[in-house]
């Protein structure tokens, strides 16, 4: 029988709140093994999206082809999550591989955890974005891609509501339906750039789908040091509609999948449809390796806070509740977590020879799109006959697992690709709605 899912509007698969739990736990894996590798000397510096990741899956679900990001370093989750990247490249990029095929984003001339994807082709024409999810290219300095997000926003706007434009939009638009989604870290709400495209969001209404993750921390400096009243969300209080035209704000605990899940559907839907902007306040998020490879967060943070970082990261909150509602058990957890520890790595490629076309212009740090897409990356649901056969399928049924695409039968397979043990999900064949965690803790539109 369906269980029924507390405070939320959606239907759930089990199979697709597993294969989350899965990609959420391999980015964990990437993150962690990505800061040993530099520590031993094999790459240079890392920065990391560990304890962001289940937020970002359910943002990812909301994500569609046509859309378009305006983010920074701690996305990589969402990244694999809506197949613009993928473990490989992860570990190209963190070792300044050169090779196109291993780093389509940059070619081993942007730092780690900075992405992108194509659109112009081989020929320099411009691709049909519309048909894929699309992500600008990441720049490091703070908030600097926050003016960029909102010209994506406003393209859309001027798609929908200017005549000259309809004839013009093929392959560029779909009546302005896009959403521009854009990332920022809370101690970067306090840079001029972000308040400056807040306010012209809510001023032109332009679809702009905008989250802050907030683990309360900018490197050192607490949040109370950075943000007035220690929280962006009531700080931009007045930007709130009455019956004049705002931002909507949401605010979700970046540990509650299933509020998380709710939130980004109910909101993103309504950007879309009405052009409404929206900030998402994504609270209580964890930093489990500090900042970046640069220091360690042991030093400035508190014993009580360094507890609650333990107690509140959203994986390990995931995980107990995935078996609290009986999606699956602990030995089956394990399982699945020893063969994706294994998946992750079999990715690293450290520096040596290797094949492959290599960018005329690497070596240089510039800000280089893609040349070509990944083979990886198919969204054809192909199987993949390497190790990470079993991380692609997994994003893949992240991504898709809400449109009904899924089928129990490809993750099955899907699954059991990398695993080194039998895959039992027999009990995950059907549909099921799933109870919802900290029930009294979802999502609050602030109003």
């Amino acid at each position: 029988m369906a269980k029924t899912l507390r405070n939320s509007k959606l239907a759930l698969a089990a199979e697709t709140v597993v294969a989350d739990y899965r990609l959420a736990y391999s980015s964990r894996r990437a993150s962690i093994l990505g800061r040993a590798e530099v520590l031993r000397g094999n790459a240079t510096f890392g920065i990391f999206g560990d304890g962001k990741e289940v937020a970002q899956l359910a943002m990812a679900k909301a994500f569609r082809p046509g859309d378009w990001r305006a983010g920074y370093y701690r996305d990589q989750t969402f990244m694999w999550a809506t197949g613009m990247s993928n473990v490989r490249a992860f570990f190209a990029q963190l070792y300044g591989n050169t090779n196109l095929d291993s780093d389509p984003a940059s070619a081993g001339r942007q730092m780690g955890n900075h992405f992108a994807t194509r659109f112009l082709d081989d020929r320099g024409e411009f691709t049909r974005s519309i048909d894929t999810p699309n992500s600008t290219a990441d720049v490091s300095n703070v908030a600097g891609w926050m003016p960029r997000l909102l010209g994506l926003a406003y393209a859309s706007k001027l798609y929908r509501n200017n005549p000259q434009l309809r004839t013009a939009q093929d392959g560029f638009s779909v009546n302005g339906n896009e959403v521009a989604f854009g990332t920022i870290g809370d101690a970067a709400t306090s840079e001029g750039h972000f308040w400056e495209t807040v306010n012209a969001a809510g001023v032109l209404q332009v679809p702009i789908a905008l989250s802050v993750w907030d683990d309360g921390y900018g490197i050192s400096v607490p949040i109370s040091a950075e943000t007035t009243k220690s929280s962006i969300s009531d700080a931009l209080r007045g930007f709130i509609p009455d019956d004049r035209p705002g931002v909507d704000i949401y605010v979700i605990p970046g540990w509650d999948y299933a509020a998380l899940v709710d939130a980004y559907a109910t909101g993103i839907e309504r950007v879309r449809s009405t052009h409404k902007p929206a900030l998402f306040h994504i609270t209580e998020l964890t930093q489990p390796q500090g900042h970046s490879t640069s220091g360690s967060h042991e030093r400035y943070k508190s014993k009580e806070r360094l507890r609650f970082e333990v107690e509140y990261d959203c994986i390990r909150r995931m995980r107990d509740w995935i078996i609290e509602s009986g999606i699956a058990s602990e030995s089956q957890l394990e399982g699945w977590e020893a063969a994706d520890k294994e998946a992750v790595e079999a990715a690293r490629d450290p520096p040596r020879a290797r094949p492959g076309r290599v960018h005329p212009a690497a070596g240089r740090h510039t800000q280089g799109g893609r040349d070509r897409i990944h083979p990886d990356r198919s969204r054809q649901g192909h199987q993949v006959r390497d190790p990470l056969g079993c991380l692609i399928r997994i994003a893949h049924a992240a991504r898709d697992g809400l449109s009904g695409a899924l089928r129990a039968d490809q993750v099955h397979r899907g699954l059991q690709a990398g695993a080194r043990r039998p895959l039992s999900l027999s009990r995950l064949q059907h549909l099921r709605r799933i109870p919802a965690q900290g029930a009294g803790r979802s999502c609050r539109l602030l109003g």
